[in-house]
């Protein structure tokens, strides 16, 4: 699917940090101390029942230069999920981000799984970003170190997937220091993903 944006090209050795579903109450404001200390940019692509939960997390990430993106309302994958209801989801994601004074254009498909006929429609209003590394913090038949040593293999332009959910914590708390102390001394930049198309 090449209308989806899988990485963004840059000579300036620019990546592109992004978490999914959030936000959470104590694990997203853990994710952005850590990228205060480095002073990386990330992009937080939310879910629009977790938005709704955690009003004042969802504002916290704005406030610190950060930016916001759709990751539905409640997961819905794509490929198990028809076209209206998939459709009323993303909407529903969006028109609770705008409540928040949150105007992005930005939207991941939850497992990266859209079909086309959704995809078509949602690309007339949306960006669509997906990914070109994810290195598995969800994923508790790896090690820490070995999603550690995956984030390492990163190149200018990639993007990243991580989490901030409670599934991912054990691998992101030993991963996302340590990795953001890499980036330093390989001089890559962390960037945020811009939310307009």
């Amino acid at each position: 699917m090449p209308s989806i944006t899988w990485e963004i090209s840059n000579e300036k050795n620019a990546i592109f940090l992004t978490f999914d579903d959030g936000p959470h109450p104590e694990i997203t404001p853990w994710i952005l101390k850590q990228l205060k200390a480095y002073n990386a940019k990330a992009t937080f692509f939310c879910l629009g029942k977790n938005a709704e939960q955690y009003p004042n997390t969802l504002k916290q990430i704005l406030e610190e230069g950060h930016t916001i993106g759709s990751h539905g309302y409640a997961h819905l994958n794509g490929w198990k999920t028809s076209d209206d209801i998939y459709l009323e989801d993303v909407n529903k994601s969006f028109e609770v981000l705008q409540k928040m004074n949150i105007n992005t254009q930005l939207f991941r498909p939850a497992y990266g799984r859209i079909s086309l006929t959704s995809l078509k429609k949602i690309q007339a209003k949306y960006a669509v970003i997906n990914w070109s590394l994810m290195p598995g913090d969800f994923d508790s038949s790896i090690t820490s170190e070995k999603c550690l040593s995956n984030l390492q293999r990163i190149k200018s332009g990639d993007i990243i997937v991580l989490h901030d959910n409670e599934k991912s914590w054990k691998h992101l708390n030993y991963c996302l220091p340590k990795f953001l102390e890499f980036c330093k001394t390989k001089k890559f930049h962390l960037e945020s993903i811009p939310s307009s198309k």
